[in-house]
């Protein structure tokens, strides 16, 4: 299941799905929970962007440590 959720395309999905519905959840549903809602998906959408951005670096150091 960890090699699933760190594939590209699941991270990519896991940001930009989440990061839509954190920018609409406070129009779409009031109150509080509309709030909960937009910064419960907002974390797990920059969890997904910082992996993206940190495993960008790690599959780098990778292909050139088995091409050595």
């Amino acid at each position: 299941m960890k090699a699933l959720l760190s594939s590209r395309p699941v991270l990519w999905f896991l940001f930009l799905f989440n990061a839509v519905v954190a920018a609409a959840a406070p129009f779409v549903v009031d109150g509080t929970q509309g709030v909960l809602t937009a910064a419960g998906m907002g974390v797990v959408s920059l969890g997904a962007g910082v992996e993206l951005v940190r495993g960008r670096g790690r599959g780098r150091g990778r292909r050139k440590a088995a091409a050595v």
